[in-house]
């Protein structure tokens, strides 16, 4: 997948990985992704959606409710849901 990721995304899935599940209770967030990637909303939404297509990153809700989890993170809270 390296090689496909720009800077900001290898940014923020390297942070959700160094800080594991409990790092990231509820995922991440647009907001969140702002912040990590010092970047612009439209920007943000774009990199998460591309993030998602190359399966580095699972979707889960809508709108302002949206959160992406790493694969096997979501796997497992559906496991305990």
């Amino acid at each position: 997948m390296r090689g496909q990721l720009n800077p900001r995304q290898e940014k923020a899935l390297l942070r959700m990985y160094q800080e594991g599940p409990e790092g990231f209770k509820g995922g991440m967030s647009a907001e969140k992704y702002i912040r990590i990637a010092e970047t612009s909303r439209a920007t943000a939404t774009r990199d998460l959606q591309n993030l998602v297509e190359l399966g580095a990153l699972k979707r889960k809700g809508n709108l302002k409710t949206t959160r992406y989890y790493l694969p096997h993170e979501r796997e497992t809270a559906d496991d305990q849901a």
